[in-house]
């Protein structure tokens, strides 16, 4: 469900059922994000390969850590729950992703991964906030400028998604209901999961 009219898989035709196929293909199934989009697949198509140059150039725990702090910041529940997906899938264990929820500088990250969220966290909260010394402070810890710039644009990325999501109602998928009680709970920060 979407606030604005959008195009239904039976109705999809030229860049609108590529879209929907490209979507189905690499999801397993059309994402409530993807009918989002249907009114503009272009936008969506110069979303997708924006993302896709951040992603090449960082390590993906790394992408997946920044765009998590961005999405918790902005109460985003599609992206928390998606992104916190893989974060369980590849790199963390369900309870310290839980406790990253709840405070990410008490969840016994290393302060390299503390620093990037701390900084993606702000950048979405707030980026006239930033200072020197938050970059400083990653470079400190061995991050080059290159890797400082990443973080801050896998951040701004995710503000733009996140924000044409929830601003145009999209619900996180069904299959989001799935995900251990708890653990769901925890991810939903914004907007309930869809019923169907």
């Amino acid at each position: 469900m979407t606030f604005v009219q959008t195009i239904g898989a039976g109705e999809a035709s030229g860049a609108v059922a590529e879209m929907y196929d490209a979507d189905r293909a690499s999801f397993g199934h059309l994402p409530n994000l993807t009918k989002a989009f249907s009114l503009r697949p272009a936008v969506y198509a110069a979303w997708r390969r924006l993302n896709g140059e951040i992603r090449a150039g960082m390590d993906l725990r790394r992408y997946e850590l920044a765009t998590f702090a961005a999405a918790r910041r902005l109460r985003s529940s599609y992206c928390t729950l998606a992104h916190g997906s893989i974060l369980v899938d590849e790199f963390l264990e369900p309870d310290t992703l839980e406790a990253i929820v709840a405070d990410h500088r008490a969840a016994g990250l290393d302060p390299v991964d503390v620093a990037v969220m701390d900084l993606a966290d702000k950048v979405a909260h707030d980026a006239s906030a930033v200072t020197q010394a938050d970059v400083d402070r990653l470079r400190s810890l061995g991050l080059s400028d290159t890797e400082i710039f990443d973080v801050v644009a896998a951040a701004s990325s995710r503000a733009f998604f996140s924000k044409m999501l929830d601003g145009l109602g999209a619900q996180p998928d069904a299959r989001f209901a799935e995900l251990d009680p708890q653990l769901r709970g925890a991810l939903t920060v914004g907007r309930p999961i869809a019923e169907h």
